[in-house]
């Protein structure tokens, strides 16, 4: 029986304190939510939920059972704390 190819990915995540960038060798096949919890990080983030984060490839959102390829970066994102388009309203009267 053959032996299963292994591809390396890294699963990155960032808060204002730091960013943690995490190589992770997972099997080919394998998906985003497999090298996400192979990684550590539910574990290492308290507030991480793997069902509301979303999640990309290259600053492109992508789904959970998305399968991976060789040199992937997974991208965790955190929740918008403030919604962008009544920050820049806020902002652009703060100039008149």
């Amino acid at each position: 029986m053959a032996e299963s190819e292994t591809i390396k990915v890294e699963v990155v995540y960032a808060s204002p304190e730091n960013q943690l960038v995490l190589p992770v060798a997972v099997e080919s096949g394998a998906t985003v939510r497999d090298a996400i919890e192979v990684s550590g990080l539910p574990a290492r983030v308290p507030d991480f939920d793997l069902e509301t984060n979303k999640v990309g490839i290259y600053g492109k959102v992508s789904k959970l059972d998305h399968e991976l390829r060789d040199g992937d970066r997974i991208e965790v994102y955190r929740p918008l704390i403030a919604d962008p388009k009544a920050a820049k309203k806020k902002k652009a009267a703060k100039k008149e």
